[in-house]
């Protein structure tokens, strides 16, 4: 399955404001939980998917059906993920993330689901977080199951490819980073300690389903929720709209922070057009929030 590049409205796309005060007001009375998209970690240097000048304009993302049927898309992929990691290992969490803590830590919030995987929401305080996609900290065994720390694997794949030091044309928002197939022509791919089984990064790749588990503890924040903040998604893809849709219907009030139009704006009290991180903050100063420097 490829990824879905954009989506087209079917009818006339609301206009986004520049007003923050509903965000205020939803904030205010609590129980908010926030679903979070790609564009909240742009300001932390990672990259987005279909934002301005988005990594799918120029890039593809792995999809689990080649992982799993291809040595030579392995072989393509920890390459290119393993260089990436080492930019996107050491991105540090934004005025935005830090905002979502804040309010979480005055009990404004019910939560918070997030569609990245960059654990920039966990590195900034947040602590009742989950993450819909995974997360690229964790590796899985499709094997035996084995979790295991991605920085263990990094340590294993840089003493197994020595002098692997290739000059990426740019950094992806999945880890991945753009190389040559004859950069990667000789990479050494690393299987489980455990079992010998086939490594892959612990998160959702396009085409692979997000855990019923997880999809069903998700829409239980939604239903316990006061309102549903979305911050920095398109919610172009069904893994994200699903919950836009659901609180819509349960008359939980939907407010989105994104620059761009969203596929869901139609569901959406307000759609507030302003820079994240910026935004995030001035609502907290509003609403007497001390956010972390």
């Amino acid at each position: 399955m490829r990824p879905t590049l954009s989506w087209t409205p079917t009818g006339e796309v609301p206009p986004g404001t520049t007003d923050v005060g509903p965000v205020t007001d939803a904030l205010s009375s609590g129980g908010v939980l926030v679903l979070s998209g790609a564009g909240l970690s742009t300001e932390s240097g990672i990259p987005d998917y279909r934002g301005e000048g988005g990594s799918l304009s120029r890039h593809t993302p792995m999809t689990y059906q080649d992982f799993t049927a291809s040595a030579q898309a392995r072989r393509r992929y920890w390459a290119r993920s393993h260089l990436g990691w080492r930019t996107f290992g050491g991105a540090r969490p934004n005025s935005g993330h830090r905002a979502v803590a804040a309010f979480d830590r005055h009990g404004l919030l019910a939560g918070v689901i997030t569609q990245n995987v960059d654990g920039l929401h966990q590195a900034a305080g947040s602590e009742d977080v989950v993450e819909l996609h995974g997360s690229l900290e964790r590796v899985v065994c499709l094997s035996c199951g084995a979790i295991s720390p991605r920085r263990t694997l990094a340590r294993r794949l840089e003493e197994a490819n020595a002098g692997f030091e290739p000059t990426a044309a740019a950094i992806n928002p999945d880890g991945d980073a753009d190389l040559t197939d004859e950069q990667v022509r000789d990479f050494r791919v690393l299987s489980c300690t455990v079992c010998d089984g086939i490594l892959k990064p612990d998160v959702v790749f396009f085409g692979e389903s997000v855990p019923p588990q997880r999809v069903e503890r998700c829409r239980a924040m939604v239903r316990e929720a006061s309102a549903l903040l979305v911050l920095g998604s398109s919610l172009t893809v069904m893994s994200g709209l699903r919950f836009v849709r659901q609180a819509a219907q349960a008359d939980r009030p939907v407010l989105i922070v994104n620059r761009d139009p969203t596929r869901g704006d139609q569901y959406a009290v307000t759609r507030v057009a302003l820079p994240l991180g910026a935004t995030l903050t001035a609502v907290a100063d509003r609403l007497g929030v001390t956010v972390d420097k």
